[in-house]
């Protein structure tokens, strides 16, 4: 095995040069990165450069499988992996290839930045360093992000600010790492290492949709969400600790007739952090009557990313209600 890191280029902010329409994707990286990085000492690295840049907004599922094939083609030559990614998907991404990746034996850490390397004053490099060194830890079996000096667990990752350096939290789970003088991990949270297994399935990008509730929410919202047969789930954000409006009329029972022909609803808080607790209350407790699944303290990125995961391995709706309530990598507490 070679003991350098592979950093693969998939697009994002952090080589990002200015343009009449704003910042856009640059191809020739690795040169402006090496020209900057000088002589520091740091662990060895090679760079893939993706073809065709992604401006993180506009990921879809697929470009998760090319990730995760890209680090399957890969993953026996190099020690550990930094993905730099844009900033506003990548949250996903760390989440799906969390489960893609069923067990791992290295490091994969995203990063990127909120400024872009082009840029006399940006945050890239320091993410960068970071998360190479990151990289060469072998006691790190998971998929990160390292970022502004956190290092967090993929799939409890969010992204919390639009544009403060500090733009990735773990709410409702700690911090694995932080870059201070030392490089301090957690070593009680950390995944085990296992021989790595990949499940890279295609996703079917109309399978899974996503509605947070609000005040007047019609019934007829989550009715034609449903109606497509290609939807087998949906992410339904409520409120507080898993509440749905009870008023409507109809509401209810639009999730009830969607458990009865198989697809999977799965409560999550629009709280920024806690749990759904969905029998706390009588609206939430009618959820679970109808068989709605609580999604305990999944982000909602975990959530999309998981219920996508577990559709694509052709389980029934109730092996995937089951699976939604055990942790698989980490993304959740289970009750």
């Amino acid at each position: 095995m070679n003991a350098r890191v592979l950093v693969i280029y998939t697009g994002g902010t952090i080589g990002m040069v200015a343009s009449a329409a704003g910042y856009v994707p640059q191809a020739g990286l690795e040169a402006r990165l090496r020209a900057q990085l000088g002589e520091r000492a740091l662990p060895p690295f090679e760079l893939l450069e993706y073809d065709r840049l992604l401006d993180s907004a506009s990921l879809v599922p697929d470009d998760w499988a090319r990730i995760a094939r890209t680090l399957q083609t890969h993953w026996h030559a190099y020690s550990g992996f930094v993905i730099l990614h844009g900033t506003d998907t990548m949250a996903y991404t760390a989440s799906a290839l969390s489960f893609m990746l069923a067990s791992q034996d290295k490091p994969v850490i995203l990063t990127g930045s909120q400024i872009p390397l082009s840029e006399s004053r940006s945050d890239a490099l320091d993410n960068l360093v970071t998360a190479l060194m990151l990289a060469s830890r072998p006691e790190l079996a998971e998929v990160c992000i390292c970022f502004n000096g956190r290092l967090l667990r993929g799939n409890r990752s969010r992204k919390v600010k639009s544009s403060g350096l500090d733009a990735f939290d773990s709410p409702n789970f700690p911090w694995l790492g932080q870059a201070g003088i030392e490089l301090a991990l957690r070593q009680d949270l950390l995944l085990p290492l296992a021989p790595v297994a990949f499940d890279i399935r295609p996703y079917d990008p109309e399978a899974v949709v996503m509605l947070g509730v609000y005040p007047g929410m019609p019934a007829r919202l989550v009715r034609e969400a449903l109606a497509p047969d290609t939807v087998k789930g949906l992410v339904l954000m409520t409120y507080g600790v898993g509440n749905p409006p009870e008023a409507e009329p109809g509401l209810i029972d639009a999730l009830a007739q969607a458990g009865e022909r198989g697809q999977v609803v799965l409560n999550l808080t629009q709280c920024h952090q806690g749990a759904v607790s969905q029998g706390a209350y009588a609206t939430g407790d009618r959820l679970n009557c109808i068989g709605v699944v609580p999604g305990l303290d999944l982000t909602p990125e975990a959530a999309f990313a998981k219920l996508h995961y577990l559709l694509a391995q052709g389980l029934t709706a109730d092996e995937v209600r089951g699976a939604l309530q055990v942790s698989l990598r980490g993304e959740c507490t289970p009750a």
